[in-house]
C-alpha cells in the first residue's frame, strides 16, 4: 500500500507539473514616452511562449491603443508592438490606463510612463488592480523599488527555482553545509543575473530553461542515491555544484528583467532591488521548510522522513516533465 502511495503522489504532482506552464509568470511590460515634438511613443512588450502570447491588452481612455500597432516584432520569448500617436493629441495626464485579461492570470505588468518635461511616472499593475490613472499627484507610482516586489513575486511563483531548494534541503541535512550551498548558489545566480540583466552575456531562453529543468532533476536523482545510502557527488561536492547551478539559475532569474527592461535611471538600485526581492523570497521558503520539517521530525518522525521519500521522486517526475516541455518547445 505503501508503494501505491508513493507513485500516485508522484503521478499527481507530474500532472500538476504539466499545468504550470500553461501559467506564464514573466511581467509584461508597458512603455509610454511623450517625445519632444508632442507625439506619444507607446511600446507594448508581452511575454509568449513560441507563437503564443498571453491574452491581455493595454487600453487608454483616450483610445490611442484601439487600432493596429505601426510595428510588430519578436523579441527573445516576447512580442513587442509598438504605437506612434502624432499630434495634435489628447493629454496623457489624466488618462485612465487599463490591461484588459489581467485578471485571468498571474502575470504582473511593469509600466513606465516617461513626460515630456521629463518627469517619469512607474506603475506595477497586478491582476488584482489591472488599471491606473497616469498622474503625478499624490501618488506617482512605485519607481524602482518596484523591482523589489518583481523579484519577490518571480521567485514565489518561480516552481522550478523552488523545487530546486527544496531539493537541496532535503539533501542536505546539515544546517552549516546548507548554509554555505545555498550562500554559493545564491552569489552564483547573482552574478549571471547581473551579466544577463546588462546583456554582458547572452544565451537562448529555451535553452537555459531545459538546462535549469535538467539540474533539477539530477537533485532529485541524488536524493533517491541518498535514500538508498549509495552516496552521490552532490553528497561531497555540495558547494562546487550549487555554485556550477546558481550560474544556470541566474539566466533564468534575468529572463523576467529581459522580458520589460531596466529603467533609464538607476540601473543599479533596479538590479540590487531584483535581486534583493529574490532573495527575501528564498530565505523565506527556505526557514518554512525547514521548520515545517523540524515540526514535523519531532511530531511524527517516520511521516517525516515518508515524505521526503516522496517528494525526491515528485521532484523527479517534475523535473522530467520539464525538460521534455522545454526542450520539444
Amino acid at each position: 500500500m505503501r508503494f501505491y502511495l508513493q507513485w500516485a503522489a508522484v503521478a499527481w504532482l507530474a500532472w500538476y507539473a504539466a499545468l504550470l506552464p500553461a501559467h506564464e509568470i514573466r511581467p509584461a511590460g508597458l512603455f509610454i514616452q511623450e517625445l519632444s515634438d508632442g507625439a506619444v511613443a507607446v511600446r507594448w512588450k508581452l511575454p509568449a511562449r513560441g507563437e503564443y502570447p498571453l491574452s491581455i491588452s493595454p487600453h487608454l481612455s483616450s483610445g490611442w491603443l484601439e487600432r493596429e500597432p505601426d510595428r510588430r516584432s519578436n523579441a527573445a520569448d516576447a512580442l513587442v508592438l509598438e504605437w506612434r500617436i502624432s499630434p495634435p493629441r489628447a493629454e496623457l495626464e489624466g488618462q485612465r490606463l487599463t490591461i484588459t485579461g489581467l485578471r485571468e492570470t498571474i502575470t504582473d505588468v511593469f509600466t513606465e510612463v516617461v513626460l515630456r518635461d521629463g518627469g517619469k511616472l512607474t506603475y506595477l499593475i497586478k491582476p488584482e488592480q489591472p488599471e491606473a490613472v497616469i498622474s503625478r499627484g499624490a501618488y506617482a507610482g512605485l519607481k524602482v523599488s518596484g523591482y523589489f516586489l518583481l523579484g519577490l513575486r518571480h521567485i514565489a511563483s518561480g516552481y522550478d527555482h523552488l523545487a530546486y531548494l527544496l531539493g537541496l534541503v532535503l539533501l542536505l541535512g546539515n544546517l552549516s553545509t546548507l548554509v554555505k550551498t545555498i550562500t554559493a548558489f545564491t552569489v552564483a545566480h547573482s552574478i549571471t543575473l547581473v551579466c544577463a540583466a546588462l546583456e554582458l552575456v547572452s544565451l537562448r531562453p529555451a535553452a537555459v530553461e531545459a538546462v535549469i529543468a535538467l539540474s533539477i532533476a539530477y537533485v532529485a536523482a541524488e536524493l533517491v542515491r541518498k535514500y538508498r545510502d549509495q552516496g552521490g557527488s552532490l553528497l561531497y561536492f555540495p558547494l562546487q555544484a550549487a555554485f556550477a547551478f546558481g550560474l544556470l539559475h541566474g539566466f533564468g532569474f534575468a529572463g523576467a528583467l529581459q522580458s520589460i527592461g531596466l529603467p533609464g535611471s538607476n540601473v543599479a538600485g533596479a538590479l540590487l532591488l531584483f535581486n534583493l526581492g529574490i532573495e527575501a523570497g528564498q530565505l523565506a521558503f527556505i526557514l518554512g521548510l525547514l521548520g515545517l520539517l523540524s515540526g514535523l521530525e519531532r511530531v511524527a518522525p517516520l511521516m517525516q522522513r515518508q515524505l521526503c521519500r516522496i517528494a525526491s521522486y515528485a521532484i523527479g517526475g517534475m523535473a522530467s516533465f520539464w525538460v521534455l516541455d522545454r526542450v520539444f518547445a
